[in-house]
């Protein structure tokens, strides 16, 4: 077994499915392909009570595959489902009061980093990571070039693990790896086509067990 732990890992985001059932199968299957860090859990367009069922089947299947289940935004959600923590996607006003809210009972993270001036204001903050990109701004097999950049800068002087989106090609885990970034966020990478998203989780961290720089101790 590598030493994930030394190297990139990989973040989930889960994609737009109406239909619980098969949202759970598919991202079960995704996590038995291999190591995931931690899940994020967007609202997409569910209503709020259909948010909290969707939470409360998924978060369970998450943990049990022993990642963290963030859940995007809605504090209420998160707590109900017993989720390990928020993922915000507001600027640091809207992370700020979480953080002020919920740590250390639960992870918070996110932000709005558009910039270095919005990534720094953020970093003050403490947040227990800063995620560059959207969760639904895989739009390209590549990475965005911006968020890219904004890693490799952050990544050589703050300490606070960083999360990127990555694109829609899996390989595209190897250029946010090569920024120094702590993690890489895939959605329609891993589950554009759900039954090969265990298959691709699996290449994915074969992949970054070969060719992923290491951290230093």
């Amino acid at each position: 077994m590598s030493n994930v732990e030394n190297r990139c890992r990989l973040v989930l985001v889960v994609p737009d499915m109406p239909d619980l059932a098969q949202r759970s199968k598919v991202l079960a299957g995704a996590l038995r392909g291999g190591d995931v860090a931690s899940v994020i859990l967007p609202q997409y367009g569910l209503s709020d009570a259909e948010f909290q069922q969707h939470a409360e089947l998924l978060v369970p299947v998450i943990q049990k595959a022993g990642a963290a289940a963030l859940i995007e935004g809605d504090t209420r959600v998160a707590g109900r489902a017993k989720a390990d923590g928020l993922h915000i996607v507001g600027g640091a006003d809207v992370l700020g009061d979480a953080i002020e809210k919920h740590t250390p009972k639960l992870i918070v993270g996110g932000g709005n980093a558009s910039d270095r001036h919005h990534a720094l204001e953020i970093g003050e903050l403490r947040p227990d990571y800063i995620f560059f990109g959207r969760t639904d701004g895989d739009i390209k097999p590549e990475p965005h070039p911006k968020n890219l950049a904004l890693a490799e800068w952050w990544a050589s002087m703050i300490e606070i693990p960083c999360v990127v989106m990555g694109g829609t090609d899996p390989q595209s885990v190897l250029a946010v790896a090569e920024t120094g970034a702590e993690f890489v966020a895939l959605r329609l990478a891993v589950f554009g086509e759900p039954e090969q998203a265990p298959a691709v989780v699996a290449a994915v961290n074969a992949l970054l067990d070969e060719k992923a720089p290491r951290f230093e101790d």
